[in-house]
């Protein structure tokens, strides 16, 4: 049997039929239509290309139009000698210790984290004053691991400490294994008794300048040129003998609030430590709020001039009496220069934070040096000029501005922006202030007077700003 193929205009009659009929499929159905237009209308490509985008760009903030100028070396001496001697009548005498029934010699530490100038104010301002370098302990709390230890980062950098000028000092250091708040620095100062075996400890702001009372003080000691006068350090033991008298329970003795302050570490282990959950401020309203609860005495005493501060003298040889040396201060973060209609800013006040100067200080301060002994003559000069430093700080600004007077430090081991640095503590802080607020269900400090709290009530009380 044959088969007749179609002649030539059948075939294309029956081609073009099924070409019709598959365009009307493609019209119909919907997963053809892509086939369809792309056999029709591409020219070989699978699929069109993707539409071109613009890369992801981060919005910066504004480059800010005034920075702090660059710090400078406040005791430029040490670059090329010694240290100078320190006044003949503020020189310790060896184991003073023993004199005042101590058995270990109570060390002194000093939290640092940032702004070297204040820190080494404050150190040798202790120095100058009577108290033993070798019972200083810098406690570095940079978290910057070894980096200051090997001379890594410029003074410019905010965390730059010189451990190479403490140890010239005679002073000890001792470097935290990690940035810690404020609180978590508390329990490390206690950790540090039982490696060391102290019994008690005083601790130190670092942004202050310390003064003995050399022009003397009623009932505390005589002037520094007549026999019995006392240093800052050797009233400091004074107050831990009367401390440790038989049937006192005690915890701290306040020099000027905290800013100088003696701890007992029993009753601190007695109270479980500082609540690291607080880190920052209202810390310590929660502390020593608890020392209160069970039964822990606080109590003031005096043991010199512990100034609040926030700038650095010029030239630290002045603390030593070296001639011809000014009595000058420098502001380590001088504000913007003022535009026409600025106002001054409202100052925030935190409970307890405030150093209280006393009266007899303050005209100690005002007081005319003229045809004075040349060394209270120099004394007050130092006196005065602290008393300006306290003003500065608590002037119209925030009273911590200082921490903000060093930009530098940028590509160094474990550089952290300094603006940034201060905002996440504000940040923290704030977190900290709210902590303490559902812990204790109260806003204030007066724990025990405003709310009527006791020891075990922390966080089992309702919020007592809802009640009506």
């Amino acid at each position: 049997m044959l088969i007749r193929m179609p002649n030539r205009r059948t075939a294309t009659n029956v081609v073009a039929v099924m070409l019709v009929f598959l365009f009307l499929i493609g019209l119909v159905l919907p997963s053809s239509r892509t086939t369809v237009r792309d056999l029709l209308f591409t020219k070989g490509d699978a699929t069109p290309a993707p539409k071109q985008q613009d890369p992801p760009r981060p919005k910066y903030k504004p480059t800010p139009t005034y920075l702090p100028p660059p710090i400078k070396d406040n005791f430029p001496l040490l670059a090329t000698s010694k240290p100078p001697p320190i006044p003949q009548w503020n020189q310790p005498r060896s184991d003073m210790h023993k004199e005042y029934d101590l058995p270990v010699a109570p060390p002194l530490l000093i939290g640092f984290t940032r702004t070297w100038p204040l820190l080494l104010q404050a150190v040798v301002s202790y120095i100058t004053a009577g108290w033993p370098a070798s019972q200083i302990y810098v406690v570095e709390n940079t978290g910057v691991q070894q980096a200051n230890a090997r001379g890594q980062l410029s003074l410019q950098n905010p965390f730059y400490l010189n451990h190479t000028v403490l140890k010239t000092l005679g002073v000890n250091v001792i470097t935290t294994p990690t940035l810690l708040s404020f609180a978590q620095l508390q329990n490390f100062f206690l950790s540090l008794t039982y490696t060391h075996s102290w019994p008690y400890y005083f601790w130190s702001h670092m942004d202050v300048l310390a003064l003995s009372f050399e022009d003397g003080r009623e009932g505390l000691t005589p002037p520094y040129n007549q026999p019995g006068y006392k240093t800052i350090y050797e009233l400091a033991l004074t107050a831990l003998r009367d401390a440790r008298a038989p049937g006192k329970k005690w915890a701290i003795r306040f020099f000027a609030y905290d800013h100088l302050a003696l701890v007992n570490p029993e009753a601190y282990e007695d109270v479980g430590g500082w609540d690291t959950m607080i880190p920052y401020y209202m810390t310590d309203c929660d502390m020593h709020t608890r020392l209160t609860m069970r039964g822990w005495g606080q109590e003031e005493a005096k043991a010199g001039i512990i100034t609040d501060v926030a700038a650095a003298l010029e030239d630290l040889s002045a603390l030593y009496r070296v001639e011809g040396v000014a009595v000058r201060f420098t502001d380590p973060n001088p504000p913007p220069p003022k535009e026409e209609g600025d106002k001054p800013k409202t100052r925030k006040r935190w409970a307890q934070e405030e150093a209280v100067v006393d009266k007899r200080d303050t005209a100690a301060s005002q007081h005319d040096t003229r045809g004075e002994d040349p060394n209270l003559q120099r004394w007050h000069e130092l006196r005065k000029i602290s008393d300006k430093m306290f003003q500065h700080k608590h002037g119209d600004r925030e009273r911590n501005t200082w921490q903000l007077g060093q930009h530098g430090g940028e590509g160094e081991p474990f550089h952290y922006d300094a603006a940034g640095f201060a905002e996440a503590l504000d940040l923290i802080t704030e977190t900290g202030r709210e902590v303490f607020r559902r812990k204790w269900g109260h806003r204030g400090c007066d724990l025990i007077s405003g709310a009527g709290l006791k020891y075990d009530d922390a966080w089992k009380v309702e919020k007592d700003w809802k009640k009506r």
